[in-house]
C-alpha cells in the first residue's frame, strides 16, 4: 500500500477540502476534528439531553426567571441564548467557524433577518466569540439574499443555505456572501422519487449541480465559498473532493475515516475568463425559481422543515419552563 493510500479517505479529503461537521455533538466533533461545525434548532434540541450541555441548559432555564413577558416570548429568548451557548461550546472545539441559523420563520422578511443576524453576532461577542468565528446561516430566498448582502456590508459573514438552483447560487455570489451550501442529497432525493435514479455517481444530479456551481464561481473569479451539504453517501462526498468545503454528518465522517484507497481530486478550479453576465435581479430570481419545480419544492419544504424544528425546540423549552 502506498503512502498516499495508507491514509484514510477522511485524512486525504482534508488535504483537498475544508471538512465541516454537520452536528452539534461535541463528542463527535472532538473525535473527528473538523475545521468548522454548525448548529441549528434540531441540533440544539438534541443537545438538551446531552450531559456535556446539562450545565448550560440548567443555567439558561434558571436565568429565564428574570425575564419579562409571556411564556412564548421568554421561551424564544431562552432558545436564542441556548443556540449561542451551544455555538460557543462548539467554537471551543474547532479552529474555524460555527454556522448559526437565523429563525426559519423569518426567511421572507429581510429586515427581521438582518436584525436577527446582528443580534446573534452581538450575543456571540458578549460571550467572548468574535464575529470572525461565526457564520450567520440564512435560507436563500430573495429576501434572505438581500439580508445577507446588508450583513456582509457590516462584516457579518453569512452562510446561505437551501441552495438548489443555479440562479440562486449566482445571486448569492453577486450579493457578496461568504459561503453557500448547495444540498446534494436533497436534489438527488427529488429525482429518485420520480424514478430518475442515476446510473453512476457522475450522473447524480446533486453532484452535477455542485460541480456546475463551483466551475461557474471559479470562472467568475467569485470569492464566495462553495460548501457541498446534505450528503446521502460517501460516494457523493468523494465525487466532490476538492470542493472548497464539505459539511458532513458524523456517520459519514466515520465511514470515511474507516475507508482506505486513493481519493483523487474531482474539482478543478480553472482560471477566470473575465466574462460578465447580466446581474440577477428579483424578477429573474423569481422567474428562474418558478421554472425549476425541484428548486421551488425543495426550498419551500426546507424552510418548512427548519420552521417545524424551531417550533419543536421552542415547545420543548416552554414545557421545561412550565415544569420548573
Amino acid at each position: 500500500m502506498s503512502a498516499a493510500t495508507s491514509a484514510s479517505k477522511l485524512e486525504q479529503l482534508r488535504d483537498l477540502s475544508v471538512v465541516v461537521a454537520d452536528t452539534g455533538d461535541a463528542d463527535a466533533i472532538a473525535r473527528l476534528k473538523p475545521v468548522d461545525c454548525t448548529t441549528n434548532p434540531t441540533l440544539v434540541r438534541k443537545a438538551l439531553d446531552l450531559p456535556i450541555y446539562a450545565d448550560l441548559v440548567d443555567r439558561e432555564l434558571e436565568r429565564a426567571a428574570d425575564l419579562d413577558g409571556d411564556i412564548d416570548t421568554i421561551a424564544r429568548t431562552v432558545v436564542d441564548r441556548l443556540t449561542v451557548g451551544v455555538g460557543r461550546r462548539l467554537a471551543g472545539l474547532v479552529p474555524g467557524r460555527v454556522s448559526t441559523e437565523v429563525d426559519a420563520d423569518l426567511s421572507f422578511d429581510t429586515e427581521a433577518t438582518i436584525a436577527k443576524g446582528r443580534q446573534f453576532i452581538e450575543m456571540y461577542q458578549d460571550a467572548g466569540v468574535s464575529r470572525e468565528r461565526v457564520l450567520i446561516k440564512i435560507a436563500a430566498t430573495w429576501e434572505g439574499i438581500r439580508a445577507a448582502k446588508e450583513l456582509q456590508r457590516e462584516d457579518i459573514d453569512c452562510n446561505l443555505t437551501l441552495i438548489f438552483n443555479r440562479t440562486q447560487a449566482i445571486a448569492c455570489a453577486e450579493a457578496g456572501v461568504f459561503l453557500i451550501s448547495p444540498f446534494v442529497g436533497r436534489i438527488l432525493d427529488w429525482h429518485v422519487a420520480r424514478g430518475e435514479t442515476p446510473v453512476t455517481i457522475d450522473d447524480d444530479p446533486g453532484v452535477r449541480f455542485v460541480r456546475d456551481v463551483y466551475a461557474e464561481f471559479k470562472r467568475r473569479g467569485s470569492p464566495t465559498v462553495v460548501m457541498g451539504a446534505s450528503f446521502r453517501s460517501t460516494a457523493q462526498i468523494e465525487a466532490l473532493a476538492g470542493c472548497d468545503r464539505l459539511t458532513i454528518a458524523p456517520d459519514l465522517l466515520e465511514k470515511l475515516a474507516a475507508e482506505h484507497g486513493e481519493l483523487p481530486r474531482k474539482m478543478q478550479a480553472g482560471d477566470s475568463d473575465g466574462a460578465t453576465a447580466l446581474p440577477v435581479d428579483a424578477a429573474r430570481y423569481a422567474a428562474d425559481l418558478a421554472a425549476d419545480p425541484m428548486a421551488t419544492e425543495k426550498l419551500r419544504d426546507g424552510i418548512a422543515g427548519f420552521t417545524k424544528d424551531l417550533d419543536a425546540l421552542r415547545a420543548t423549552i416552554t414545557q421545561r419552563l412550565q415544569a420548573r
